[in-house]
């Protein structure tokens, strides 16, 4: 997915030279081509995400398109106040790109694990937040961001996701996307991010039963798909999330705030991590497993009796 992003940023930068990429000092062998080919719109800020958040934020006022570019929590929640004051409190245009939401670096531990950035960034003011699942949406979402004037945050996978779009995919910067149309009518499931794979797998298994579920990709978590869920939550009587984050305040937390507004009687059963810190590590898939965030969890949740 972070290859993906690099690339398209490259190809979208050669044609506007109003584009700046900035870097925390990482990315060698992901953002090489672009600071080689196109040095003038590259800046390596250093580790120094503060600032380097003030200074696009100064760039983009001055007319110019910046995307930052770092690891999880750096670029989000170490500098939070430079985001607020700086960034959404000007509407600046500044995309901030973290590659490893979730446990995507799970073996380097709990300051490189991004749980609560969703939560957080939505809350802001000015600010759009984008999880895309699989490299096709990467793209569709890297192209949208460019477009769109002001503050934007896109969370990505580490890489290596499996692609789960067989089809040419149209985004408009809200809409939610159809996966698959399940056999079971009382269970859906939504789901943003590279953990609908787990959703996938979990299809797998229901499939021979009968009981499949209809899965909704989530690309945009603010703004939120509105009417599909409106209309999803009259049809079916029990609805899953799943995201790789803190339950309080993510994309679980943002469906049921759209759903309390509303007349319908489905339930709604979020899963992801339970308002926890993981003091343990190991790989993305181990933690998953730790966390109750997997395929299984998922089994249980569909087949069990409303």
């Amino acid at each position: 997915m972070r290859n993906s992003f690099a690339e398209k940023l490259f190809e979208i930068a050669q044609k506007d030279k109003n584009v700046i990429l900035m870097i925390g000092d990482l990315g060698y062998g992901v953002v090489n081509k672009f600071w080689e080919e196109l040095p003038d719109q590259f800046i390596n800020a250093g580790i120094a995400e503060q600032n380097m958040l003030s200074i696009a934020a100064g760039l983009a006022l001055e007319g110019k398109t910046v995307f930052v570019y770092s690891i999880a929590n750096f670029p989000t929640l170490r500098a939070l106040e430079q985001i607020r004051n700086d960034i959404c409190y000007h509407n600046a245009n500044v995309k901030i790109v973290s590659v490893g939401g979730g446990f995507s670096y799970g073996a380097l531990g709990m300051s490189h694990h991004g749980t609560e950035d969703m939560a957080i960034l939505r809350a802001l003011p000015n600010m759009c937040v984008f999880c895309p699942a699989d490299k096709n949406e990467s793209l569709v979402v890297t192209d949208y961001v460019h477009k769109k004037y002001g503050p934007c945050y896109i969370r990505l996978g580490k890489g290596g996701e499996p692609d789960i779009h067989n089809e040419t995919i149209r985004f408009d910067g809200v809409n939610a996307l159809k996966i698959h149309e399940g056999n079971n009518k009382e269970v859906v499931l939504f789901a943003t991010g590279s953990i609908i794979g787990e959703a996938l797998v979990a299809n797998k298994y229901l499939s021979d039963m009968k009981q499949d579920v209809s899965i909704y990709s989530f690309l945009s978590i603010k703004p939120l798909d509105v009417e599909l869920i409106r209309e999803v939550s009259l049809k079916y009587k029990k609805i899953i999330t799943l995201e790789e984050h803190n339950i309080l305040g993510g994309f679980g937390s943002a469906i049921a705030e759209i759903m309390s507004e509303q007349k319908s009687s489905a339930i709604l059963k979020r899963i992801g991590l339970n308002d926890t810190y993981s003091s343990i590590v190991g790989s993305q898939e181990y933690l998953r497993n730790i966390y109750n965030m997997n395929y299984k969890i998922l089994i249980k949740e569909i087949i069990t009796k409303l």
